[in-house]
This record gives structure tokens, sequence and C-alpha cells, in this order.
């Protein structure tokens, strides 16, 4: 009854929000100014002397800002967590360098920690560094760390760890699932055809295991990962690399008193233990509960005009988030559409105040129509403005191949990038049906007017047409990389073939101009288009409006008030984790839309763990 009573309530109250927000302009005008007033008075988070900054590893940190509609579904459906955007982490954590009011960052890994991958982690990592090179304390606890958590803690100058908990350094893997036997199974054919001798992206619809090929690129990236993991903790740490991999081949998982014996943890403590620390840092009084802070999203909210973070300039600088798979057309939230982001680099370059454009990828790829068509907008823009890439955790395949006429390419050691290669899969159901009972005829005009059809496999002839659209767009996607890389034909031919690179790997081969984060990549295009210090960032897609916020926040207030606004997404069982990824699989089949069935991806289930 409880339940109902809950989902009734959200239900009505979310009509009435909807029938309000789009009830009249002029009314909603009138009370969003009324409201805007009432609130004006007190817009900013109180920030106390000698605060500690709590960074929650479990919140849920993107590249993008989500949308008013996807905050309002996630509000009412109860599947929220807290958000924030990349750049606004690394911006609060600079601000807080600068903040005399703020004495040190808690990293809370009490929780448990995101998805994010290792790029996006050295990202903040790097903001870290810099916060205690400032004379500020880092302090870390865990329960339970694995390698992305401790990535990530070991910047901290404390790292405390709970008596019952444990450090898993096992190194990492990549566990890639193929279906190709249940497909068989059930009668669904699959015919590939792809451009590429590495181009694993097919492998999962046609093969039990990796190729040859797939394996050698997976483990060299892997090497590649590990290798950059091992040298930033030995580093913080004061551990040899050697030490770490032989705790990896021999211990694998480590208690807490075992942790601290070799060097990985300072102290093994209770969180109130590490919490009546803090409160002596902050000089908070014994009888409080707990020590002075404030969380790292409500200090994102102080504004940071005085410490010299935000800026005000006409000089804009655009910073535009591909984040997600490309697809045709416009896309839903959390894709790249290839017509709504060539809508948006087609105004920014009519823009006279957009001075230059930072354009940062996070994705696998997809459509190759889709990567074209945005492909052809960011080239003519980079005729009038300069453009430059930041990769971050993924940049690969139609990720790569938007990247590919930019003035500036900037990676992380540990992004995954290349993949320059494509391929089409086509699926038939004729077995499936046949076997219940079900069959198709054909009437025609021409041989191949059925050539569409996923009611038998295709033929020969029908492949081989195909396999030479395969290759045409192959062909054009090396010549891309070539002209924009400056990189001889053959030599992108060489390293093409649909193998994945790591961002230091990339360097060495001449895909990827520099090592560094989004951050680096704006101080060069403010030095390209030589604005010194007077710019200001604006990002793409928009951010909400004050509207959307308003509404997001009344709507955040409303479920907490019904106990609905948390559910935990995070199953830990193993098995409804590869149901997941199943499920994940599947929804990526279900955004191959390209016109040609033609696609430039990373493998579906490349997964770092």
């Amino acid at each position: 009854m409880s339940n109902f009573f809950k989902q009734t309530i959200a239900s009505l109250l979310g009509t009435l929000l909807g029938l309000f927000l789009f009830a009249g302009a002029g009314t909603t005008a009138l009370l969003l100014l009324l409201f805007a007033a009432a609130s004006s008075s007190n817009t900013s988070p109180v920030v106390k002397d000698k605060s500690v900054v709590v960074f929650d590893l479990s919140m849920n940190i993107t590249d993008r800002e989500p949308s008013a509609g996807e905050e309002l579904q996630n509000r009412f459906s109860g599947v929220t967590q807290e958000r924030m955007t990349l750049r606004h982490v690394i911006d609060s954590l600079e601000k807080a360098q600068r903040d005399k009011r703020i004495v040190a960052i808690y990293l809370d890994g009490s929780r448990g920690v995101n998805n994010l991958g290792f790029a996006s982690l050295k990202e903040i990592r790097k903001a870290l560094e810099e916060f205690r090179k400032s004379g500020k304390k880092v302090i870390a606890y865990g329960v339970s760390w694995d390698e992305r958590e401790y990535y990530l803690s070991s910047v901290a100058d404390t790292i405390a760890l709970n008596p019952l908990g444990g450090l898993e350094i096992n190194g990492l893997s990549s566990q890639p699932m193929f279906i190709a036997g249940a497909l068989q199974k059930y009668g669904i054919g699959v015919q590939v055809v792809r451009a590429g001798k590495f181009k694993g992206a097919v492998e999962p619809f046609v093969l039990d295991k990796l190729s040859p090929e797939n394996r050698e690129q997976t483990q060299k990236l892997l090497d590649d990962v590990w290798g950059e993991w091992r040298t930033t903790v030995g580093n913080s740490r004061k551990i040899n690399p050697q030490k770490l991999q032989a705790i990896a081949d021999n211990q694998s998982l480590l208690e807490a008193t075992e942790a601290k014996t070799n060097g990985l943890v300072d102290q093994v403590a209770y969180n109130d233990q590490v919490v009546a620390d803090l409160k002596k840092l902050t000089g908070s009084d014994k009888k409080d509960n707990t020590f002075t802070q404030i969380s790292l999203r409500q200090y994102a909210q102080v504004p940071g005009q005085s410490l010299g973070v935000e800026k005000n300039s006409k000089n804009k600088i655009a910073v535009v988030y591909a984040e997600g798979d490309i697809v045709d057309g416009k896309g839903d939230d959390g894709q790249i559409g290839g017509d709504r982001f060539a809508r948006i680099f087609n105004k920014i370059r009519q823009d006279e105040n957009v001075k230059a454009v930072v354009l940062r990828i996070n994705s696998p790829g997809g459509s190759a129509t889709a990567s074209e068509v945005m492909q052809r907008e960011i080239r003519l823009t980079r005729e009038s403005k300069p453009v430059v890439v930041s990769m971050g955790d993924y940049a690969a395949s139609g990720g790569y191949w938007i990247a590919t006429d930019s003035n500036r390419i900037f990676a992380e050691p540990n992004t995954i990038t290349g993949s320059i290669g494509v391929f089409g899969v086509l699926f038939n159901g004729q077995k499936l049906a046949n076997d219940n009972g079900i069959t198709w005829d054909a009437v025609k005009t021409a041989r191949y007017a059925d050539s569409q059809t996923v009611a038998r496999p295709k033929s020969p002839q029908e492949i081989a047409i195909y396999q030479r659209s395969v290759d045409r767009i192959y062909n054009m996607f090396v010549n891309k990389v070539a002209q924009g890389r400056k990189l001889p034909t053959q030599k992108v031919a060489e390293i093409a073939q649909g193998r994945v690179w790591s961002g230091v790997t990339a360097k060495q081969i001449g895909l990827v101009d520099e090592i560094g984060g989004l951050n680096a990549a704006i101080e060069y295009a403010a030095k390209a288009a030589k604005l010194g210090k007077d710019w200001q960032l604006r990002e793409y897609p928009r951010e909400s409006s004050f509207e959307e916020r308003f509404f997001g926040g009344v709507v955040e207030e409303i479920s907490t008030t019904l106990g609905i606004n948390k559910l935990d997404v995070k199953p830990n069982d193993p098995l409804t984790v590869q149901i997941q990824k199943i499920q994940q699989e599947i929804s990526v089949l279900q955004t191959m839309n390209d016109p040609q069935g033609v696609y430039a991806r990373l493998p579906i289930n490349l997964k770092i763990e």
C-alpha cells in the first residue's frame, strides 16, 4: 500500500508539474520570476572556515549535463544518482585549491566507486595532485577497493582502510562475451563484412573466443594501461612497479593489515576514527557529530569569480561534449546524433564570439554515415577557427573519425583510441522462422530487389556488394586519417586495420599529438586563437535553463520527501552483472541505425576490469 501511495502521488505530481511547465508562457514566466526573486537572497551554499570538501567516489561523473527531460524522467522513476560533469569536478577541485576556507579534500570510498574509465580518473587525479601541491591535505577512506578505486585514492596524503576491508590488486583483464552459439541455437543467421584484420567488433556474433589478432591487440592495450597504473600508483606510494606486479601475481587480494605492511595504505581504521582525525584538522568541537564539511556537489555551486576560476569575457571557447554511441539522425539523450551535432558545429561556426572549439570525445563510435556528417561540419569549422580534440576514456573508430580534421589531438595515456576500421553485420531469421512453421516467398523486378530481407541469408553476390561498400568506406576512413594527421597513406594502412591503441602508443605512432586532459586542450585552444587570458567557456549541448534546473530541484525535493529518489542500480552478484552485459549488447545493437548498414565502432563488450 505504501509503494502504491508513493507511485500514485509521484505520478500525480509529475502530471501537475508537466501541465504547469506547458500551461502557458506568460503564467510560467511570471511564476518563475517570483520563484527566482524569492530564492535570489540566498542562492549560494555557505562555506565555513576550515572546511573539508567531501568527494563521494560513488557519484556518477559524466562529460555532459543531463537534459531536462532526462532529469525529470529519472527523478520520477526513482533511478537517480548524484551526478556531476567531469568539467565541474575538475573546476571545483581547482577552486578548492585556491579557497582559503578549504583545508582538505576527503575521498569517501565507503559507498564504492563509479564506473569511470582510467582516462577520466587520470584527469581527476591530476587535479587532486595540484590540490596537494598547494599544501592542503587529501585524505582517502575505503572499505573494499579494486584497481580503479585505488588508482584515484592512491594520490592521497593519508589512505585509511577499514579493518574488515581489503585491497584487490590482481591486474587488469577483459572478458568479452560471445553469443555466436546462442544465435546458432535459436536459428539466427549471421553474416559479416569488415575491413581490417583487427576489427573485433563482429567477433561476438561469429566466434566462440578471441581471434589471434583481437587477442594480440587487447593484450597490448591492457599492458599499456596496466603499465601506466603501476607507474602512477608506484610514484605516489613510493613503491617499485615491479613490487606491484609481484603483489598482483602472488597475493591478488590483500587484507587491510597486509595492505598497510606493503605500504599501500597508511592506516587501518574505522570510519569514526577517520572522522575524529578530520574533526581535529578542521578544529571542530568534540561534541560535534562530524567535521566541518561541504559536499563536492554543493561546493560546485559556490561562485568562483573571486578565486580566479570563473571568467567573464565576450571571447568564447566552445566545449562540445560528444559522449555516447554515434547514431544517424538526431539521436536520443546519451547518444551522439550526427545531424544534431552537425547543427551544433554549424551554429558555432557562425557565432563570431566563439573564437575556438574544443571537441571532447568519449565515444566508442557507431554509424559511419553520422561520423562523416559531423566530420564535414568540423572541417568547415576549422577553416574559420581552431578546433582542438580532447579524448576521454574512449575515442575510437567513429570517435576517431570525427577527430581527424582537428588542429590538435590530446589524449590521456590510458585513453582507448584508434580502431580505424569498419564492418557490417547481416542477420537473418530463416531457420528460426522455418523451425516454427513460418516461410516466405518473394516476387521482384530485379535480381537484388529483396537484398535487404531478413528471410534468408545473403547470396555470395550480395555479400560481395556489401563488401565493396565496406571497403570503399574503409579506404575513405584511411585517407581521412592520412590527410588529417599528415601521415603517409601506407603508414596509416599499417596502423589501421581496426586495431585499438592506448593513448600513449597512439602518440608514438602519430594518431595523437599530445598527452593531456581536457584542461590542456582548452589551454591550447586559447593559445591557438591568441586569446591570452581573455576568454570564457561555453558548453554544448547547452546546459539546462533556469526553469529546467529549478524544476529539477523541485522534483528532487519531492522525490526525497516521498523516499523514491534513490535506487541501487549497481548489482554486485556476478550472474546479474553478466545478464546486464547481455542487455547492454542488445541495447547497442538497437542503436545501430546507419542507413548503409556500415559501422565504425569498438567491440561492443570491450571492458577493462
